[in-house]
């Protein structure tokens, strides 16, 4: 059996998991160690299980534990190369670390599991997102998003599942407190996607198998869980289809410490 999750999820610091009986997938780690290894204590799974993590991109609040996680625990980093400079020039890693560069659009082969990347827009060096394939199921994850890509679009198509960013809404953001530049910057083609661009593009994905959908990083400032669920409940609503009997909405929560799980 396969459990896949999320143990925090927002702008403080994102991470999921992907686990079974040979051992657990992180994708980011963005919270302190110890955080992460009480999250993952409270999901029933021990931290020393953990064998890969990959990283999504540099910024803070998806690496921040990632130093002392490594140090402790020796898993495998995978990221691209633009991210591994990254990591290794901000010292979060280092030569003697057991880290991977993977190349875009081409996977992973973890025994059972396979991971493969696709290119993101974002104000990073070289931010991908992730689609993990196993048994005849297909999880997306995907966040940190200025946009939806082509690109993006045909590498999450057909997922069973998909972990996809709604991370505003626009009315919020642009009558909020953030400064000119920064709400510029979240609004831009290497920003956040907000809750409607992220809501326009579910019934495409329904129509290609996709029936579960994860909200995830959400702004604690330019959102909520309510309005994002709506934004996205109301787009697929539109189109005919009904909740739990077409498809399922489920938001990520900040925290969840064992109470979002996902068995497959």
């Amino acid at each position: 059996m396969f459990k896949i999750g999320s143990l925090f999820s927002g702008s403080s610091g994102n991470s999921f998991y992907i686990s079974n009986s040979r051992g657990i997938i992180l994708i980011d780690i963005g919270r302190s160690a110890k955080q992460i290894e009480n999250s993952l204590k409270a999901n029933d799974l021990n931290p020393s299980d953990v064998h890969s993590i990959f990283i999504t991109h540099e910024h803070l609040d998806h690496v921040s534990g990632l130093r002392v996680f490594i140090k402790k625990y020796s898993p495998k980093i995978y990221g691209s190369l633009g991210t591994i400079n990254e990591l290794l020039s901000k010292n979060i890693i280092n030569q003697c670390d057991n880290y991977h560069e993977i190349n875009v659009n081409f996977g992973i082969d973890l025994e059972d599991i396979f991971v493969k990347s696709f290119r993101i827009s974002h104000d990073c060096a070289e931010g991908f997102g992730y689609t993990i394939e196993f048994k005849n199921s297909k999880i997306a994850f995907c966040s940190d998003l200025g946009y939806i890509s082509e690109n993006v679009f045909n590498a999450i198509l057909g997922s069973n599942i998909v972990f996809l960013e709604s991370n505003h809404s626009i009315d919020m953001l642009k009558n909020g407190s953030y400064p000119v530049f920064l709400k510029e910057r979240i609004l831009s083609h290497k920003g956040h996607l907000s809750n409607g661009a992220c809501a326009g593009i579910l019934p495409d994905l329904f129509r290609r198998g996709t029936t579960r959908f994860v909200l995830c990083h959400l702004s604690s400032e330019n959102n909520t869980p309510e309005i994002a669920y709506q934004t996205s409940l109301k787009s697929l609503q539109n189109h005919g289809l009904i909740e739990n009997k077409d498809f399922e909405i489920r938001v990520a929560p900040k925290e969840s410490m064992g109470k979002f799980k996902i068995l497959i």
